[in-house]
């Protein structure tokens, strides 16, 4: 979906979106599409690439904020059963966009524990089934995707070789979907509450803070310099939340990989969906170091740090 093309449902036209966010086009799900099903496939393609049975996983993690049922069933479980994973366990991780930096951490401390060989990372989300298509200041923000990952032991050095992940909780209304839990049950009639509200002066200036103080603690901490790290792959939150973060950070923008052009916002699918991207135009090599960073509801926040 085009903006142009929003612009005809909103108050809104393709040079403010632009403008405000960096966000071109976003996809949207078919109506019989939900997480599970855009999580299955990126699933299969990634049991493909590493040459791998499903019958060899040992954990199906899925990283969504907009999964196909409310608490339970997971996601995770409905992706494990269509994958043939039979010997699997599965659980959602529900950290928002922070999502597949959490479980790239999850995986590689179930590795390296014994308790797994083989750990298959989905983020997958269809946001736009939950957000007011009335509301501006959200509804062109987001859009539906999914990408995976296998996680498995590497004897070469390769993989993730550290990760940092915080939280502060004092910041969680500040994006929420109010309604539909047991704090506040879902009422007939009402459905305001249960879709995506955001704050979004406070998260931008989250954001932007948490960005910088995540690289500059994984780069300190492994000895690591900027000039060594082939790519930041954020978040595709919002061009300008990265181009402030750049700024304060003192890092070359040219350092940060963004496809938010084309997807928009796909929460805990963004990282994914971007290392793909890279992945495909062949813009990486054996040995490239890669930071990822994000931050979103929760308040979550955190990166990893991987040699390709």
């Amino acid at each position: 979906m085009a903006n142009d093309e929003l612009a005809e449902l909103v108050d809104t036209s393709d040079e403010w979106i632009r403008s405000h966010t960096g966000i071109g086009y976003r996809h949207v799900a078919a109506e019989d599409e939900a997480a599970s099903d855009l999580g299955l496939a990126a699933a299969r393609l990634a049991v493909e690439r590493a040459e791998i049975d499903p019958s060899d996983i040992d954990m199906v993690l899925c990283a969504t904020a907009s999964g196909d049922h409310v608490g339970f069933p997971s996601t995770a479980c409905l992706i494990q059963d269509q994958l043939g994973a039979n010997n699997a366990a599965a659980m959602d991780l529900i950290v928002g966009c922070t999502g597949f930096v959490y479980g790239l951490e999850t995986a590689k401390g179930l590795i390296a524990s014994g308790s797994a060989k083989h750990v298959m990372l989905v983020g997958s989300e269809v946001l736009t089934r939950i957000m007011d298509w009335t509301d501006r200041n959200t509804c062109v923000l987001f859009g539906d995707g999914a990408g995976a990952a296998v996680i498995s032991e590497s004897q070469n050095g390769q993989g993730v070789l550290d990760s940092y992940l915080r939280s502060d909780g004092s910041g969680a209304m500040a994006l929420a979907r109010k309604s539909g839990g047991t704090r506040a049950p879902f009422q007939d009639g009402g459905t305001a509450d249960t879709y995506i509200q955001m704050d979004g002066r406070a998260v931008y200036k989250f954001a932007v803070q948490v960005i910088v103080d995540t690289i500059q603690t994984i780069l300190d901490r492994n000895q690591v310099t900027i000039d060594q790290i082939k790519y930041i792959v954020p978040h595709q939150a919002n061009v300008r939340i990265i181009e402030a973060a750049a700024k304060r950070g003192k890092i070359p923008i040219e350092k940060f990989y963004m496809n938010i052009e084309e997807y928009a916002n796909t929460s805990a699918a963004t990282i994914p969906i971007a290392l793909n991207d890279l992945y495909e135009m062949d813009r990486l090599e054996k040995g490239d170091l890669l930071v990822t960073v994000g931050f979103g509801a929760g308040l979550t926040f955190g990166g990893n740090l991987l040699r390709w």
